[in-house]
């Protein structure tokens, strides 16, 4: 298997030279394609859904791209006719994004999705269109490394990574942007639709916007080479982390009662504030507080840590026993991280049902106010129909090791994120369930105009209502609460990159 994916990052590796002296999508001038799939189509319903089935889109054309060349050839075309592109790797956006009524032509990428070392670039290379199981799978069986991308594999790589994703080795290694070496995006610049490689040393500023800047604004990232800062050498088992031999999942689980769950949410925050400096002997514990509504019956908390990592049955017992609560239930186990990256191995679970759901996040510098407290006990015990709740999730450690303006991602010195949501099956159950999500938010955001000022949210985890002057009362503009002081540069990416702004969406730059 290593053998052949090193031969295909020799192809890469020569289409990346291609690309970077202009010739991109040469070799692909005498190939037919993209696909173009069109209503009336027996695969075109299975290919406007994505994830969330309250978004269906009606482009008039659906573009099945596999190579860089059949991208270039797709964007140009769009671009020719007057068409709005979107653009659509797993599919997993929490909003509109890729199923908006005004995009024309959808470009697909599932079918880019090849994973494999380039020797010229020294850097794993990964398609967009490949989802993390498939990455995750690929790197660990074929050189024993890994990426501290996201937990849940059937995310495509394409927006995960561009948006600055993270996962359960983040706070070890920080996030996958801090790994990535250099992008191949295909533009719609002054000179054209055309494929353009960008990294650190060349055409820098398009590779910083990749780095946390978010999908759909600049081009089409059409591949990503990755690479460990200060990695040096050319054996491949040495540029990226390695692997986790196998994970220690700890699960403790606590009955419901209201003054139970503020008491613990109080310590978790404690805790992250205490443990998430980057070099922390804690940065190897991946914790996610899952607090559900009363009707659940329960709550729980959710730790991961490599099993290797020293002391590791010590500090997860001292996290658990520091919140303050004896959980009613607890149990441990050691899993392969390729099974538990891989949900037990494909990394492309089905829809068993019409999947709808609303998500509202935010970053935390530090623990949750009494007054936020007390809004969220509100929440979760009042009465109503909903099934929603939050999550927070462990973050900083090594993310905090890089500077605010280094990369896209602004939010350096975040130590949790929460995400706020519910999710529910019929669409006569919408209104209910967004007015449940959308006032539980905005309450405990109340003294800051129903949204995160302080901290501001996550590209990757997006929502429309941070740019509706209905839910933000806080005079403070989406693109502040997502990028900060980093927005002005992205900006000026755009302007570049992306003048006649070809790549749009909701919450586009």
């Amino acid at each position: 298997m290593g053998n052949e994916l090193s031969r295909r990052g020799v192809l890469a590796g020569a289409a990346a030279v291609g690309a970077t002296i202009g010739l991109a999508g040469a070799a692909d001038a005498a190939e037919s394609g993209p696909l173009t799939i069109r209503r009336g189509d027996p695969r075109y319903d299975g290919l406007v859904r994505a994830n969330n089935f309250r978004f269906v889109g009606d482009p008039d054309e659906v573009r099945l791209a596999g190579t860089t060349g059949q991208v270039v050839r797709a964007v140009s075309d769009a671009v020719r006719a007057g068409r709005r592109v979107a653009v659509r790797s797993g599919g997993h956006c929490f909003e509109n994004f890729t199923a908006d009524p005004a995009a024309r032509t959808l470009i697909d990428l599932s079918q880019l999705d090849a994973v494999g070392f380039d020797p010229v670039r020294r850097a794993f290379f990964v398609e967009p269109g490949a989802t993390l199981g498939q990455v995750y799978k690929t790197l660990g069986r074929g050189w024993g490394v890994t990426i501290p991308a996201g937990g849940c594999p059937e995310v495509g790589a394409g927006g995960h990574i561009a948006g600055g994703g993270y996962g359960p080795l983040s706070r070890r290694y920080g996030a996958v942007v801090d790994h990535l070496e250099a992008v191949e995006v295909v533009v719609a610049d002054r000179a054209g639709v055309r494929a353009v490689v960008a990294s650190r040393d060349r055409n820098q500023d398009l590779w910083w916007a990749h780095t946390g800047g978010g999908g759909g604004n600049f081009g089409v990232v059409t591949r990503y080479w990755l690479r460990s800062p200060g990695a040096t050498g050319t054996d491949p088992a040495r540029l990226l982390p390695p692997q986790p031999r196998e994970m220690l999942t700890c699960l403790a689980v606590w009955s419901w009662d209201e003054q139970a769950l503020a008491r613990v949410l109080r310590n978790f925050g404690t805790w992250m504030e205490r443990n998430s400096a980057p070099g922390s002997p804690n940065a190897g514990l991946y914790p996610i507080l899952d607090l559900k509504h009363r009707d659940n019956g329960g709550f729980e908390l959710t730790v991961q840590a490599d099993a290797d990592l020293p002391g590791v049955d010590r500090l997860v017992t001292d996290l658990v026993t520091g919140l303050g609560v004896e959980p009613a239930y607890t149990y441990r186990h050691k899993s392969p991280w390729s099974h538990m990256t891989t949900w037990p191995g494909l990394g492309q679970p089905g829809d068993v049902a019409t999947r709808r759901y609303k998500i509202k996040a935010a970053y935390l510098n530090r623990s949750f106010t009494d007054a936020q407290i007390a809004a969220i006990r509100r929440h979760l015990s009042g009465e109503t129909t909903v099934q929603g709740g939050m999550q927070l999730i462990g973050y900083g450690g090594q993310v905090g090791a890089v500077a605010p303006e280094a990369t896209a991602i602004a939010q350096r010195g975040a130590i949790m994120k929460a995400v706020y949501s519910s999710l529910w099956l019929e669409q006569s159950d919408d209104a209910a369930n967004l007015a449940w999500v959308r006032e539980f938010y905005r309450d405990v955001y109340s003294s800051t105009g129903g949204v995160p000022v302080d901290d501001g949210s996550y590209i990757n985890y997006p929502d429309v209502d941070l740019a509706d002057p209905a839910w933000n009362t806080s005079g403070v503009p989406w693109q502040t609460l997502y990028y900060q002081g980093n927005y002005p540069r992205l900006r000026q990416v755009k302007a570049r990159w992306d003048p006649r702004n070809v790549f749009t969406h909701a919450l586009g730059i």
